[in-house]
């Protein structure tokens, strides 16, 4: 494994969930991280968490507004210097799922996060990449970006198979540039997401599905591997979740 000390990490949705677990995961590697999302109150909140060294920075940033991504990614290189590792981890779901329920303006604002949101990402953070030729990229899609499964809805469905797409499409594109991108697909996860669900979740469930950490190790192991090593897609899922 290659040591990750000194890496920077940038990650969106790290104010809670995946994206902060993730933020935890890489600062106890050594690693200089930044977390970007839309509650500048629940960042600093999430910031303070770690309290080793260097510090977790923190910005506020709406992935689906290309203009607040680049400021967002723009402030990122001043604090950071270069960015090696970004994490795709802003993302959202909605209670009314089906076809007949969903107003179109919750699939809009679904596909603007979940995936227009990995783009603008992706589109303001890989020139950099490119010039130094070396970068990682995780997105953090689901098993609903693999399967259109029920429980995850239509738009959410569709989304998270547009950033798995998206991803295979950039990874196949940007690895003669030394650019490796992950595509990681957890199953059902304990995270605020949860609260959207059309039927309330119960702690005995949530206590037999994937925890945050889980995910975030996930990450951690593939930003480890030597930058000739890589993994296009890793699906994790709670042992009691069928996968089919």
């Amino acid at each position: 494994m290659a040591p990750l000390t000194g890496k920077t990490v940038l990650i969106t949705g790290g104010g809670s969930g995946i994206g902060l677990a993730t933020a935890l995961a890489f600062a106890e590697q050594g690693c200089r991280v930044a977390i970007g999302g839309r509650d500048a109150e629940k960042l600093r909140q999430a910031a303070t968490i770690w309290t080793g060294q260097p510090g977790i920075l923190h910005h506020i940033v709406n992935v689906a507004d290309r203009a607040s991504v680049q400021t967002f990614v723009d402030w990122a290189m001043a604090q950071l210097g270069q960015i090696d590792i970004l994490v795709n981890g802003a993302g959202t779901n909605i209670k009314l799922r089906t076809m007949r329920e969903m107003p179109p303006a919750q699939w809009d604002e679904l596909l603007a996060i979940n995936a227009t949101g990995a783009y603008n990402m992706l589109y303001a953070v890989l020139p950099d990449m490119r010039a130094r030729q070396d970068g990682l990229v995780i997105n953090i899609s689901s098993v609903a970006g693999l399967r259109a499964l029920r429980l995850g809805g239509v738009a959410y469905c569709a989304s998270k198979f547009a950033m798995t797409a998206l991803g295979t499409a950039v990874g196949n594109e940007e690895c003669v540039n030394n650019i490796r991108v992950t595509n990681i697909y957890p199953g059902e996860v304990d995270t605020p997401i949860l609260q959207n669900r059309p039927t309330p979740v119960t702690p005995e469930h949530k206590a037999r599905i994937l925890q945050a950490a889980d995910v975030a190790a996930a990450a951690v192991f593939v930003a480890s591997l030597p930058s000739r090593a890589h993994v296009p897609d890793l699906v994790i899922k709670p042992l009691s979740q069928e996968f089919c």
